[in-house]
């Protein structure tokens, strides 16, 4: 399980090795060419079995922090698929999509945990 961090704040979510590497093409690809987009996800129940969205945007810090030194192969189909999805007026939703294996998680400093207590 590799995490995703993001924003100045070090949001932490945790993704699939194989789900963040497609991300880090993905993004890697829209942020080049100055495409800006929502990535939704559902979340677990552990954080209030709701949904979550981010803004990837050019200006706010990304960093990728893999579990496995590994490399797995991309899966094309799946990362243009991803592409064309994220230019919708809703952006990119993980939420339903069936290569997803798990669901994502948020560390500690989860917008979700904190207003929570």
């Amino acid at each position: 399980m590799g995490t995703l961090i993001y924003g100045s704040v070090g949001q932490q979510f945790d993704f699939d090795d194989r789900v963040l590497a497609h991300l880090q093409a993905l993004l890697s690809a829209k942020l080049r060419r100055g495409e800006n987009f929502f990535l939704n996800w559902r979340d677990p129940q552990s954080v209030g079995d709701g949904r979550s969205a981010v803004w990837i945007d050019t200006s706010i810090p990304i960093y990728f922090k893999y579990s496995s030194a590994a490399h797995g192969p991309l899966d094309r189909e799946w990362l243009e698929e991803m592409a064309v999805a994220a230019l919708g007026p809703n952006g990119l939703d993980l939420s339903d999509d069936p290569r997803m294996k798990r669901q994502v998680t948020a560390k500690g400093n989860s917008v979700k945990r904190k207003d929570a207590h």
